[in-house]
């Protein structure tokens, strides 16, 4: 059995809708300040509100460098830490684009955004592999532990330069694979809201970021835990400036 691209959504809008929920309705959720701390500098979030919880496997704005005025934007943004800290960094000129397809997220979201009140962020409802998002608007994309829970990654990718201005920068953190999946482990919904099931193999996703049109495309860091065939890593790539130029 191979699931369609719906029942896979629908899985992780449920699962994802439902942590939304358990922050909503208690003072910090699951996942507490002291997850958020494992993966972030103190003084990032040391700020922020417990109901910013964290559901990703890394540190994308560790990596991406961000700067004052660009316009950032954030794939499957939660409930925004990635965005406030990309916000922080970009200052009032720049602004934060956070995109996510769960109602229940994008509420929590949004109240989090009015509890600290960040004015150059904001969030979309929106799916990664249809961005609501001009043509080369956005000078770097972000993303934790997102892209692999997409059904159609490539679209993700072309998407993705797509709404990069020329020159604009890829950074995220996700998890890959070092093996194929059997066809058990693929159709199983819940590894596939887990982050694993839709995972694709390290260099297959490298691969497809350069298909994609992409350049300098590179892992800058693994996170391997156990025996498992998925880790994280942080991967970085770049939207050429000109159509046969290096970026």
């Amino acid at each position: 059995m191979t699931r369609t691209a719906e029942e896979i959504k629908d899985a992780v809008k449920e699962h994802y809708g439902g942590r939304a929920r358990e922050v909503a309705s208690s003072c910090c959720g699951p996942d507490s300040k002291g997850y958020r701390e494992q993966l972030y500098v103190v003084d990032e979030v040391a700020d922020l509100p417990e109901s910013v919880t964290s559901y990703g496997c890394g540190n994308p704005t560790a990596i991406a460098g961000l700067r004052e005025g660009e316009v950032v934007l954030d794939l499957g943004s939660g409930a925004g830490l990635d965005c406030f800290i990309a916000a922080k960094a970009v200052g009032e000129r720049g602004r934060v684009i956070g995109l996510d397809m769960t109602d229940d997220m994008l509420a929590l979201a949004n109240a989090n955004r009015d509890k600290l009140g960040a004015t150059n962020v904001e969030f979309r409802k929106g799916e990664m592999e249809s961005m609501p998002i001009e043509d080369a608007k956005v000078d770097v994309i972000i993303s934790n532990c997102v892209i692999n829970l997409s059904p159609d990654k490539d679209a993700v990718f072309r998407e993705s330069f797509r709404v990069l201005a020329p020159g604009g920068r890829f950074h995220v953190s996700d998890i890959v694979l070092s093996r194929e999946l059997s066809t058990e482990e693929r159709d199983d919904l819940s590894l596939w809201a887990g982050c694993a099931a839709g995972a694709l193999v390290e260099s297959d996703y490298l691969g497809r970021l350069v298909q994609a049109g992409f350049t300098n495309v590179s892992v800058d860091s693994r996170s391997k835990v156990g025996e498992k065939p998925w880790y994280s890593a942080t991967i970085s790539a770049h939207k050429p400036r000109t159509t046969g130029g290096c970026c």
